[in-house]
């Protein structure tokens, strides 16, 4: 019994401190040269390109401060963190990195000094990366001036703020491994492939997360709840029911590239994104990013935040909805609920508003909202605020009429919901 008592210690001993050892020691591609390069100057073009399509400048800028100097908080479940100054100071950004070093974050996930980085830093997928695009990045990020800033410190609950322990949280949810084409399709959809899984991590919000804040490849771009946001990512799968099954490529292409389309328009988080990143790609990335999308399988989110109970009578809450839609958003959705795209966006048969979660459609009420300014739709138009016009039964009773007619299939939104939302920021 001793013996046996002796073996159990030493094992819940020796099995963490493997797991910590190989996460530390074992760095895949840690020895993979830099790609020499002919033209210095197309190359730091094509990293400016490459940092607009990871939206790289969005996270790494404070709004208002100065571009890639960091510290904009990220707010996470575990609490937050603050992005990193990525410009060439030399003592408060990256001067000192080398190109190996920069590989090494993007590729594993260690910052130079080999400490673990936190995934809030999308290392997960840009993973994927390229050693010829990380150097490329690198070598544009070396010529934007340079700011002296120093980095904020995380302010994350005991025991996410013990850094170690990410050995733990990197076992079970990180590969490391650049894309790998797949011979059996085409150029273009590899391209998208490799732009929708690396440098645009749409994954890092379009599929759910567990209480450890890792992903399942079963419910990839499955949708989920972008965590802190309140908000929910919507399905990208080819899932007719609620992705882009019956979506058409031009119809993704331009809510990409634009932030409207004949099928709907980009609103919350997804605004920031097309406004400083999709808009300015190449309409051959766009393009080939939907034709990927077109082929994602379809999948279940994992977790879908579960509806409170409506009581009352439904058919006088959809009486009340129907009159509140007459007066306040027949006149741009139309009494059929068609819209009239790219200006105002159907209703009928928008997947991401009859989903189980009611959130989106909630806030939009609540807060309004615009689609971004893009080269392809510079005067978007909007929708007003109605948190004052409406209270929460009749928020709730227009939104629950929206998800119950012309044939879209979502349940009735309780007042409940509406009050623990009202106030809450847009992003």
């Amino acid at each position: 019994m001793k013996r046996l008592l002796l073996i159990l210690l030493a094992l819940l001993f020796l099995v963490p401190a493997a797991v910590i050892g190989v996460q530390v020691w074992h760095d895949p591609g840690r020895n993979q040269s830099t790609v020499h390069v002919a033209n210095a100057a197309e190359q730091v073009s094509r990293g400016a390109y490459l940092a607009r399509a990871g939206n790289c400048m969005a996270c790494h800028t404070v709004r208002g401060g100065e571009q890639y100097a960091g510290g904009r908080s990220i707010a996470t479940p575990f609490g937050n963190i603050y992005s990193s100054n990525l410009t060439p100071d030399r003592e408060t950004g990256i001067g000192t990195w080398s190109s190996d070093d920069f590989w090494r974050a993007m590729h594993n996930g260690k910052s130079k000094d080999g400490k673990f980085l936190y995934p809030a830093f999308p290392y997960p997928n840009y993973t994927k990366v390229t050693r010829a695009d990380s150097d490329a990045i690198h070598a544009y990020l070396k010529t934007i001036p340079a700011v002296r800033q120093p980095n904020r410190d995380n302010e994350l609950r005991f025991p996410y703020n013990q850094r170690i322990l990410l050995a733990f949280w990197r076992t079970l949810y990180f590969t490391p491994g650049e894309y790998k084409a797949d011979r059996n399709q085409s150029a273009e959809w590899n391209r998208g492939a490799y732009l929708v899984q690396g440098l645009g991590h749409c994954s890092a919000c379009h599929t759910s997360r567990n209480a450890l804040g890792g992903t399942s490849d079963e419910g990839d771009l499955a949708g989920g709840m972008i965590p802190m946001l309140n908000w929910y990512a919507s399905s990208l799968t080819s899932d007719s029911g609620t992705g882009l099954g019956d979506w058409h490529r031009k119809d993704i292409a331009d809510l990409l590239k634009t932030g409207v389309s004949q099928r709907g328009a980009v609103f919350g988080p997804m605004t920031e994104v097309v406004g400083q990143s999709l808009q300015h790609l190449a309409d051959a990335d766009i393009n080939a990013m939907a034709a990927y999308l077109k082929s994602v399988p379809k999948a279940e989110a994992v977790s879908v935040p579960a509806s409170v109970r409506v009581s009352g009578d439904r058919e006088a809450i959809l009486k009340l909805g129907a009159k509140l839609y007459e007066q306040h958003c027949a006149e741009c959705h139309k009494a059929d609920g068609s819209g009239a795209p790219t200006a105002y966006p159907p209703l009928a048969g928008t997947r991401s508003l009859t989903v189980q979660s009611a959130i989106n459609p909630i806030r939009i009420v609540l807060n309004g909202g615009y689609p971004p300014s893009t080269g392809g739709n510079p005067q978007p138009f909007g929708m007003p605020p109605f948190a004052s016009a409406l209270n929460d039964e009749e928020i709730a009773a227009v939104v629950s009429h929206v998800r119950t007619s012309w044939g879209n299939q979502g349940g009735l939104v309780s007042p409940v919901e509406v009050g623990r939302l009202r106030g809450a920021p847009m992003d």
